[in-house]
């Protein structure tokens, strides 16, 4: 009599989420055009297992002003993409990434002149 023992099956581990590469050429270009004009200097970006984070920082020893996330389980309902200020507020949110970029364009006009 042969007796089989059931094994727990191991617990699947959710890659972390991630921008894409074209996700992540729209947000550098944005960011190029803050560096060039003096006003960001640093980022960093994070892949967590509910979002990933494109952090701006205007020092690097400073919390980010601006962090641009993506946030997968929210793309039927309010759009996966959202822009957070330093203070915690969503600037911009929406399900296309060039419509939620364009919050900066106030920023750039500015800097144009």
């Amino acid at each position: 009599m042969r007796v089989v023992q059931s094994v727990p099956r191991k617990a699947k581990l959710k890659e972390p989420i991630a921008f894409s590469r074209s996700e992540l050429t729209r947000i550098l270009s944005v960011y190029g055009q803050f560096v060039a004009a003096g006003d960001w200097r640093d980022y960093a970006i994070d892949s967590l297992q509910d979002r990933a984070v494109f952090s701006v920082f205007r020092r690097a020893s400073e919390a980010p002003i601006y962090r641009i996330e993506k946030h997968p389980k929210l793309a039927r309902r309010q759009g996966a993409y959202q822009i957070v200020s330093m203070t915690g507020a969503i600037l911009k949110r929406g399900h296309d990434l060039a419509q939620v970029l364009k919050a900066f364009d106030k920023q750039r006009l500015k800097i144009a002149r």
